[in-house]
């Protein structure tokens, strides 16, 4: 099966889809443009919480496809986002204690697919990723997961370290990756867990990083001192599903 992403162009199309409660991810609107439409698209934006993008004529002009933008075009997301809530009813339907994935600075779709793919085979309940710094649920995600987009709940949250609080007190503990943490074979990963992935590049943002309860090291052996992300996340969920007794 074949997935694109939607790029919506043109400002009744883009109201419309505000309007008809489509998803969408991003918003890229010509800079320094304030006409009646513009600023009621704008409106409708900010009342979803979308990522608002103001760009020169140039760059919309190169992300159009039909170069028919009239200064706005809008990203929509190829499936539908999961709500937190909905994933902890995942794990509670299973009768499971909750096994989360929370990923902090992926941008690439190609690991974000193969993160999702993972998730599922691992027994994760679901997958959530900040508004900002991520990338959405696009087609090239969906193929790079592998058809494991259909069966794994993705939510999309607006400020990571205060999702990680508000599920602290519904008893999740999380832990996250970091080369300089504790060798994953010493921590307990056991009971209701949100496991904390960053990019190769980056890792995980400091915030983040400080409102977690422990910090997971991947043993190494080589000339090289990081894992791809997708991997990384292999690694230690599957270290989680080991500990599980699964």
């Amino acid at each position: 099966m074949e997935y694109e992403e939607l790029k919506i162009e043109g400002r009744n199309p883009v109201l419309e889809a505000f309007r008809s409660q489509k998803t969408i991810d991003k918003l890229f609107v010509l800079d320094g443009c304030k006409d009646g439409p513009i600023q009621t698209i704008l409106r409708e934006a900010r009342k979803h919480d979308v990522v608002i993008h103001f760009v020169g004529k140039e760059r919309l002009d190169a992300l159009s496809d039909t170069k028919k933008h009239q200064g706005v075009i809008a990203v929509a997301a190829a499936y539908t986002y999961a709500t937190v809530e909905e994933i902890l009813q995942n794990a509670r339907e299973k009768k499971e204690a909750p096994f989360l994935l929370l990923l902090d600075n992926i941008e690439d779709p190609h690991n974000l697919g193969a993160i999702i793919r993972t998730a599922n085979l691992a027994g994760v309940h679901g997958v959530i990723i900040p508004k900002r710094r991520s990338v959405g649920l696009t087609g090239t995600v969906a193929k790079a997961s592998a058809g494991a987009i259909n069966y794994t709940p993705v939510a999309k949250v607006t400020n990571l370290k205060n999702t990680i609080q508000a599920l602290k007190k519904e008893g999740v503990w999380f832990v996250c990756a970091d080369m300089n943490g504790t060798p994953m074979y010493d921590l307990d990963l056991k009971g209701p867990i949100g496991l904390v992935i960053g990019s190769e590049g980056e890792g995980v943002s400091k915030l983040v990083k400080e409102n977690c309860d422990f910090s997971a090291a991947i043993p190494m052996k080589g000339n090289i001192d990081s894992l791809n992300a997708s991997v990384a996340t292999g690694v230690l969920a599957y270290e989680i599903l080991r500990q599980r007794g699964i």
